[in-house]
């Protein structure tokens, strides 16, 4: 039997929007994981349903989570609009086959919080093959290193008024790089150093993290080069 995902009693601290689309085989692991979570905090859980074929919004409705009818055109959109439907101060972005750990808000909030950051993501755990586990290593070891780091939307916590300034994600291929690297021109980010999530390698090659971080390490590489060429000129 499923647990019912614990419902705020007064004002919400954080909204974790999920979005899904046929998503039935991976979103009962999600949704209990959230219903398992161990926190002071007050927080909601939104499905934004991107127009699923199978059991995806009967799911979401058996664990308790508020089902919102979503846009269905692209991940983006659907974490958009989940976004504007949310009342929590913060806002945690969950993919529907990322499963978070049971002191997955206490501490990437905490941290947020203790540290000034307006956004955040943690280490994580990926599971797929070596491909996969390759892919674990940059998000835990190069991703944060970057000068703006990179935050995967499969496990990223965000204060509202910073998203709103920042424009949401946008809508175009690695939509979550696009808006971390926006976001970071504004705004502090950073990683919690401890491991919260366990997510699916299933679309980390679908969505072209390792091209995107080749580019972005390039781009990087090459201000630090001219930030050294500076200074030696002074």
């Amino acid at each position: 039997m499923a647990s019912d995902i614990h419902e705020a009693d007064g004002p919400v601290d954080v909204s974790v929007v999920v979005p899904a689309r046929n998503e039935a085989d991976y979103l009962r692991g999600t949704l209990a994981s959230l219903a398992g979570l161990d926190t002071d905090y007050e927080y909601e859980v939104l499905v934004v349903d991107g127009d699923s074929s199978d059991a995806t919004p009967a799911i979401a409705r058996e664990y308790g989570a508020t089902v919102l009818e979503g846009p269905g055109t692209s991940i983006a959109a659907g974490r958009n609009y989940g976004a504007r439907r949310a009342s929590g101060d913060w806002l945690a972005f969950v993919d529907a086959d990322t499963r978070v750990r049971a002191d997955y808000l206490t501490e990437l909030l905490g941290y947020a919080e203790a540290t000034g950051l307006a956004a955040a993501s943690s280490r994580c755990r990926i599971a797929g093959p070596r491909r996969a586990k390759i892919m674990e290593a940059t998000i835990n070891y190069v991703f944060p290193r970057l000068e703006r780091p990179i935050l995967p939307g499969f496990n990223l916590l965000v204060h509202r008024s910073a998203f709103e300034d920042a424009g949401g994600f946008p809508d175009v291929p690695n939509e979550d790089t696009a808006f971390s690297r926006r976001l970071g021109r504004r705004y502090p980010t950073g990683y919690c150093p401890e491991v919260l999530v366990e997510s699916s390698g299933r679309r980390i090659e679908a969505q072209g993290l390792t091209g995107t971080l080749v580019h972005y390490l390039r781009l990087d590489r090459e201000r630090l080069r001219a930030s050294r060429a500076r200074r030696g000129g002074a």
